[in-house]
């Protein structure tokens, strides 16, 4: 059972490495922290507080809150991609609350004085009270959107690492880019809080484009989300009605990422789940495939700036004592069991169809 703290920026992709990580029945969540990217801070905060009332938290962790980060980079300014992902980072889903609903507002993290408690702060409480002094648990921390938080964690608790078991994120390449030539949009937004990370002497897992662009949500994908029992259609046949609300939901989250991945990247098969499969690694880690390399971000370079620099030739002499500067430091999947993924992922719908309080409401 592994201890999970999970850092994004809502974003559709993001919704489902949220519900992943509520419903995984090999993971114990103990908070979400937001963070700029996809859109504004204060709308990936709100964001994910409507993913946890939508995606029935109150049912398993009631006690769980979202953590507002950093609304900019360490050192770059702030940017979002709309194109992607619409304006409030979840463009076209039908059927979440509104943010201002006091059902949302609910897992908004406040101290006594009635202000956000901010991310910085709910992890280094939480990592503290799970390690207990050496006496309980490690966390794995998932970070699934720039990381400037986790880079802060790092760089202002150092003493603190000790109670981390893993960083596990999502972004990066190896040889090739989705926001620049050569760079990945979540290392792109921060490269220096990813340098940050990758320095630090705790295992990393980088979850790359490679690998993420394979799990594409095909159309039989598609219909087996909307109702598990409908025979998959052909491609030339409609998509089947949804079972329940949950999964209109769901469906129209996919479909506005379709759309948006279909005309600028392309990809007419369906979108790629990025994020989901950070959750997916830390619960199932056996479906995939990695190689450890000593991984570098290109911090100055005029064209390559944001590259994620993997080491595949070993040109650097590197060890592998450790997890940090001098080391290979850093696990890279290589590939991933789609089969299993998928599985792992319907699986986790069906857990949350059973909690959701989107199935009470008339849409």
């Amino acid at each position: 059972m592994k201890h999970v703290w999970i850092d994004v920026d809502p974003g559709h992709d993001d919704a489902t490495a949220i519900l992943l990580a509520l419903h995984s029945p090999n993971i114990i969540l103990l908070g979400v922290s937001t963070v700029h990217g996809n859109t504004t801070s204060d709308c990936t905060m709100r964001n994910a507080a409507r993913c946890l009332h939508a995606f029935g938290a109150s049912s398993r962790y009631p006690d769980i809150r979202v953590y507002p980060g950093s609304p900019k980079p360490l050192l770059r300014p702030a940017k979002h991609d709309p194109e992607i992902h619409g304006v409030d980072g979840l463009g076209g889903v039908e059927g979440l609350p509104d943010s201002d609903n006091p059902e949302v507002v609910r897992w908004l993290a406040k101290d006594a004085d009635g202000e956000h408690i901010r991310a910085l702060e709910g992890m280094v409480r939480a990592v503290k009270q799970t390690w207990n002094r050496g006496a309980g648990q490690k966390t794995t921390i998932i970070s699934s959107g720039p990381m400037t938080n986790v880079g802060l964690l790092v760089a202002a608790y150092p003493d603190l690492l000790v109670a981390v078991e893993e960083f596990v994120f999502m972004g990066g390449g190896v040889g090739l880019g989705n926001r620049s030539a050569v760079a990945e949009y979540n290392i792109l937004c921060d490269p220096h809080a990813a340098q940050i990370v990758l320095d630090a002497p705790v295992k990393k897992t980088m979850i790359p484009i490679n690998v993420t662009h394979t799990a594409i949500v095909t159309r039989a994908i598609h219909a087996q989300l909307l109702s598990p029992s409908t025979p998959v259609p052909d491609l030339s046949a409609p998509l089947p009605k949804a079972a329940t609300n949950l999964r209109h939901t769901l469906s129209t989250l996919i479909g506005f990422f379709a759309d948006a991945y279909k005309s600028t990247f392309g990809f007419n098969d369906g979108p790629p789940l990025h994020d989901a499969l950070t959750v997916a690694y830390v619960s199932m880690p056996e479906l995939f495939k990695g190689t450890r390399y000593r991984v570098d971000i290109e911090l100055t370079g005029t064209h390559a700036s944001g590259e994620t620099v993997v080491d595949v030739w070993n040109y650097q002499a590197c060890g592998e004592a450790g997890w940090g500067p001098g080391q290979k430091n850093c696990v890279v999947a290589q590939s991933v069991d789609l089969d299993g993924f998928f599985a792992f992922f319907h699986d986790c719908i069906r857990r949350c169809d059973t909690l959701s309080p989107l199935n009470s409401l008339v849409f």
